[in-house]
């Protein structure tokens, strides 16, 4: 077994994770079990690198985040700023994560925490804070505001966090089948566009006045 405190554990302890939620679930998966397929002969290596749960779940998400942030560096400074381009680049970028095992877990885990952006209070989660893909969700959520019949304020809210939800839920699914082995029933590229141009028909969707 390795050592707690030895070179590399806490890469391994994340590495672990990331197998550990996606098979078990965030709420329901073991932290026994993490440092089990870590090599960890500590029980407390996971507070001991990362404090908490918590901790180690948000350092998954950090290096997640960090792959997607290179991509979006590359290839959304320019975008227009309209909502299609601007979620077909949200989309492209997410969906690098289907190319590895490794990402696809994440995108399982990821799909779970949909919920905890701050896209709805304005405030985003620590991991997103300053990130290229936040700056995204603010220009979707300006190119929303600027339309020529706007969404009120708190119900274009709901509805960007709304099709963050339905974008995370959809790559998951996908994840799962490649996971799987599954045949999906489209090719990725069809997938993909029809992912981008459903969301981009929900935030565009007029308001129902209440009955």
């Amino acid at each position: 077994m390795a050592r707690t405190s030895g070179p590399g554990t806490r890469e391994k302890l994340i590495r672990a994770a990331e197998e550990i939620f996606a098979a078990q679930g965030v709420d329901g998966a073991q932290l026994r079990d993490v440092v089990r397929l870590a090599g960890q002969s500590n029980p407390s290596a996971v507070q001991y690198h990362f404090g908490s749960r918590a901790g180690l779940l948000d350092a998954v998400m950090a290096q997640r985040q960090e792959r997607t942030e290179r991509v979006l560096a590359a290839n959304s400074a320019d975008c227009p700023d309209s909502v299609r381009e601007l979620i077909g680049a949200l989309v492209a970028a997410e969906a690098t994560e289907l190319a590895t095992d490794r990402g696809r877990r994440c995108l399982l885990i990821s799909a779970q925490l949909s919920h905890e952006s701050g896209v709805r209070t304005g405030t985003p989660h620590p991991t997103l804070a300053g990130t290229a893909y936040w700056r995204l969700i603010e220009r979707v959520g300006a190119a929303l505001a600027a339309s020529p019949a706007p969404l009120p304020g708190p119900l274009r809210l709901e509805r960007l966090d709304l099709a963050l939800t339905l974008i995370g839920a959809a790559l998951s699914d996908r994840a799962r089948q490649y996971l799987a082995g599954a045949t999906p029933l489209t090719d990725e590229d069809v997938f993909l566009a029809d992912l981008v141009e459903t969301t981009t028909a929900l935030l565009g969707a007029p308001h129902a006045p209440a009955a």
